[in-house]
This record gives C-alpha cells, sequence and structure tokens, in this order.
C-alpha cells in the first residue's frame, strides 16, 4: 500500500470532481441529448396503431357494458320487476367479473352513482 495517501502510482490521473460528476451521470449539463447535432427528437404519433387500440378498445367496453345490461334485464325478469336500478346493475357485475375486480367494480360505480345524486 502507499505511504502517502495522495501518492498515485505512476500513469493514473485524476480528474476533477465536475469532471467525473458528468462521467458519473452519463448525459452531461443538457440533460437528454441526442449526440454531437443538438437537435431535439421529434416522436410521430403513429396514428394507425392508436386508432387499432381505441376500436378494439371501444368493442370490448361495449361487449361488456352489453353483457351487464342484459345480465341486469335478466335478474329484474326473474323478480318480476320491471325496472332495472343501481341493485339489479351492482349484482350483474358481481356475477359477471371475477374476484377483484367484480369489488374494485362495484366500490367505483357506488361512488360514481353517490357524486351523481349528492350533485343534484
Amino acid at each position: 500500500m502507499y505511504l502517502n495517501p495522495d501518492a498515485q502510482p505512476s500513469g493514473v490521473s485524476v480528474s476533477s470532481s465536475t469532471h467525473s460528476e458528468r462521467i458519473m451521470s452519463g448525459r452531461g449539463k443538457g440533460g437528454k441529448g441526442l449526440g454531437k447535432g443538438g437537435a431535439k427528437r421529434h416522436r410521430k404519433v403513429l396514428r394507425d396503431n392508436i386508432q387499432g387500440i381505441t376500436n378494439i378498445m371501444n368493442s370490448f367496453v361495449n361487449d361488456i357494458f352489453e353483457r351487464i345490461a342484459s345480465e341486469a334485464s335478466r335478474l329484474a325478469h326473474y323478480n318480476k320487476r320491471s325496472t332495472i336500478t343501481s341493485r339489479e346493475i351492482q349484482t350483474a357485475v358481481r356475477l359477471l367479473l371475477p374476484g377483484e375486480l367484480a369489488k374494485h367494480a362495484v366500490s367505483e360505480g357506488t361512488k360514481a352513482v353517490t357524486k351523481y345524486t349528492s350533485s343534484k
């Protein structure tokens, strides 16, 4: 080992603290850089992909709504009622959705109905 803590073996250089901090961050002062050019990157939005995802999500949501409505209608018919209330919707959601997802859906639905009735 070295007797003097400041002594360095030959061929090893010491860099300043600011230089080593820049090397550690890997980005320099400018943040997100793109190399030597320094031009900002402009990302294009791929509209075809977004449109495809939107159509899929729209179909999924419409399918779930249709299933909930038909199940709620069936429940009202079984109980000889002509009105579908929030209770039938809640029961339909519990029957259609699995476990934790049903609990969250019922919770969000109850919250939405409470918010709506309090705003009147």
